[in-house]
């Protein structure tokens, strides 16, 4: 409620994602989209006090979004495409339908074609986004599906509003929100923020995303992260004709009012009171060991370490015999892709968070993602209600090319408001990616280090953007240097002043990549533990149908070398797996991290303490010490003598829950059985995830 600041739930249900609200024309009912892991998605409507909770269209999919026709009788809305988080099964027959408002009868098919429908003011037309040739265009049909009309188009714009009364239009283009006129006119009307022939007031100031409009058109709404604001068209338009770019007088724009839609919510603190006894436990903050170990997990924290005769463990305390065995921290991969679901809605399991956690990566730095969705997944997970590693991400790059999500800084305040903007989804760092000139990427690294938010880049396989890039003091550089060997000036650089190196050397740049090494090497389409999380449809491609080429053609070892001078010289090294083979992928870089003459321990360092410490969680992550996070691994087999036994993790344990890595059945702080997550490898609902294994 806007005007007293109080929340509260309209559905109870637990056992579906809810997405997409939207309000009917008399603000009484709210009509949305579920999503189930099992049984798909379904259109859902429900009165704001919660009561006649009622489901107009039962059939599994995935729906996208839904809303009202001008009489509250119609609802529109887009059966759309599954994804490979998601799965396939039921994504057939896409399309635009409409559905009686009550449930009553079958839905029909309007178009195949768009996406965001909506109903016109007369609620005789049917209002899309599509396009028009290759611009984004709003598009209009009628009831039938036919006589498509085109009614606006844009280069760049990403989302279209008219007004219930169809006299304005607010657009989004490149991070921006934007309200002008909306003349009915027969041909199109080509929108952008730098328009002459009407009147175009710039809404937001550091961001705006969810357009949309109160029902008698006067107010026009956007958010940026947690705030909603809105102004009044009347204070927008009032005492001015323009707001063309080149114009040099520009109206100051009427500050809107801005709602807090956040609320804080309990992080999960399991109940875990655990003494895990008998390790090798490597610590990682320094090239320790203690033998005989014995770790005290309380909660979620490290409450105790030591060998056996320093920990007292008191009569009656639970205890896990690890006699034998590796603890260590979780691994922290700096540089991991994960994906992230299509259509603004995620799953509840989300395989590639499992093939991580069962491998032992408890920590994931993902420098590209979708803001709204990896931070959404990232609280989801500090709540407990996500099964997943920790999530830290840069969201959406500040991307420099061309295209729809293009971040242009020509200016500091536009990296002040692109830094503004990405933190306010929930970034603690960002990623300056393919900025082209200097000045620009030196913009971002202010602007970060007066708002305390990180700055990595990628220097694009290009050794002279790499070196100023270093000079300019960013956080991390990300991917390679190409060029191998490195000399004195360059390793000066990269190991004296501060920038942590990932070298990815799974992709390394310059030659064949390191990912290419380990499918020539080992059947890895033959992984139990990898194929238990990993669907078919990613693994066997490329492990099957494999590369093979004389080792010294692979450029790892020579980009390895540098890594390993560059950690000699004082450098931070830090692992970064490129979500090439989610779980997986980070022992082959922390193998191929050994491989260029590290130790086995100090490999071992880079993907743990080192990893977090290049981006400044080290005092929480990254080692076995008490008061840190209960994030830890434990091994069947020695690392610190053969590296490759990094692989045989037997049990994970992130935030203080410890799971059997091999299923993920959690043990700790009770035990659960993993839930049946989506069908990723289902024909006509038949699981076939191991048809490809063989005997």
């Amino acid at each position: 409620d806007p005007a007293t600041g109080k929340r509260f739930r309209i559905t109870r249900q637990t056992d579906e994602y809810e997405f997409a609200p939207s309000l009917s024309p008399d603000g009484r009912s709210v009509v949305y989209v579920t999503w189930n892991d099992t049984l798909g998605g379904q259109i859902k409507a429900v009165n704001l006090d919660g009561s006649q909770p009622r489901t107009l269209v039962a059939r599994p999919g995935h729906y996208v979004t839904a809303n009202f026709s001008p009489d509250g009788k119609w609802v529109v809305y887009q059966r759309g495409d599954g994804d490979g988080l998601r799965g396939r099964l039921w994504q057939e027959d896409r399309g635009i339908y409409v559905v009686d408002a009550l449930g009553k009868g079958q839905p029909r098919l309007v178009t195949r074609d768009g996406y965001s429908p909506c109903f016109s003011k007369t609620g005789e037309r049917i209002y899309l986004h599509s396009y028009d040739g290759d611009k984004a265009a709003l598009v209009s049909v009628d009831l039938l599906g036919s006589d498509r009309r085109v009614h606006v188009t844009s280069e760049r714009a990403v989302d279209f509003r008219l007004s219930p009364d169809e006299n304005w239009l607010a657009f989004q283009e490149l991070w921006q929100t934007y309200v002008c006129p909306f003349p009915h006119m027969a041909a199109p009307l080509a929108v952008a923020p730098e328009m002459t022939d009407l009147p175009v007031r710039k809404l937001s100031t550091d961001g705006g995303t969810y357009l949309s409009w109160s029902p008698d058109s006067r107010i026009v709404r956007w958010s940026l992260g947690p705030e909603l604001f809105e102004s009044t068209v009347d204070s927008l338009f009032s005492g001015s004709k323009s707001v063309a770019s080149d114009s040099p007088v520009k109206p100051e724009p009427a500050k809107p009012r801005v709602t807090q839609l956040g609320w804080n919510e309990p992080a999960d603190i399991p109940s875990t009171d655990l003494y895990l006894v008998g390790a090798r436990v490597l610590p990682m903050q320094d090239l320790s060991v203690i033998s005989d170990g014995v770790v005290h997990v309380k909660g979620n924290r490290i409450a105790e370490v030591g060998s056996r005769d320093q920990v007292k463990i008191p009569v009656g305390a639970k205890t896990i015999d690890i006699a034998g065995k590796t603890l260590m921290p979780g691994l922290i991969d700096i540089h991991a892709h994960p994906g992230s679901s299509g259509n603004s809605m995620y799953a509840h399991q989300n395989w590639s968070f499992l093939a991580n956690l069962a491998f032992g990566v408890t920590t994931m730095e993902d420098p590209s993602n979708n803001s709204e969705m990896i931070f959404a997944c990232a609280e989801l997970m500090n709540q407990g209600k996500m099964l997943s590693p920790r999530i830290f991400s840069t969201g959406t790059i500040l991307y420099g090319a061309e295209g729809n999500f293009k971040t242009v800084i020509n200016k500091y305040r536009d990296a002040v408001s692109a830094i503004k903007r990405t933190a306010a989804w929930g970034a603690t760092l960002v990623k300056s990616y393919n900025q082209p000139r200097r000045e620009q990427r030196q913009m971002i690294i202010k602007a970060g280090r007066e708002l305390g938010i990180m700055v990595v880049p990628e220097g694009a396989s290009s050794l002279h953007m790499d070196m100023s890039m270093l000079l300019d003091g960013h956080t991390t550089i990300e991917h390679p240097v190409p060029v191998a060997p490195l000399y004195d000036p360059e390793l000066r650089l990269l190991g004296r002043f501060g920038t942590g190196y990932t070298p990815t050397l799974i992709v390394g740049y310059g030659g064949l990549w390191g990912e290419n090494y380990w499918y020539q090497h080992y059947d890895v389409w033959k992984n139990e533990r990898l194929s238990r999380f990993t669907p078919r449809s990613v693994l066997d491609p490329r492990s099957i149908r494999r590369i093979m080429a004389p080792d010294e053609e692979y450029h790892q070892f020579a980009l390895s070398k540098v890594a390993t001078e560059i950690l000699h010289r004082g450098g931070n090294v830090e692992l970064g797996a490129h979500g090439q083979l989610n779980g997986l992928g980070a022992h082959w870089e922390l193998w191929m991290l050994q491989q260029g003459g590290m130790t086995n321990h100090e490999a071992l360092r880079c993907a743990t303490w080192m990893g977090a410490r290049s981006i400044g969680l080290d005092g929480e992550l990254g080692s076995i010490q008490p008061g840190k996070l209960a994030d830890l691994i434990v091994i069947d087999g020695d690392p610190i003598t053969d590296i490759h036994q990094t692989e045989n993790v037997l049990y994970t344990m992130v935030n203080g829950r410890l799971y059997d890595a091999r299923t993920l059945d959690q043990l700790e702080p009770n035990r659960v059985t993993l839930p049946k997550g989506p069908n990723l490898d289902g024909i006509l609902g038949t699981d076939v995830h191991t048809s490809c294994v063989g005997e």
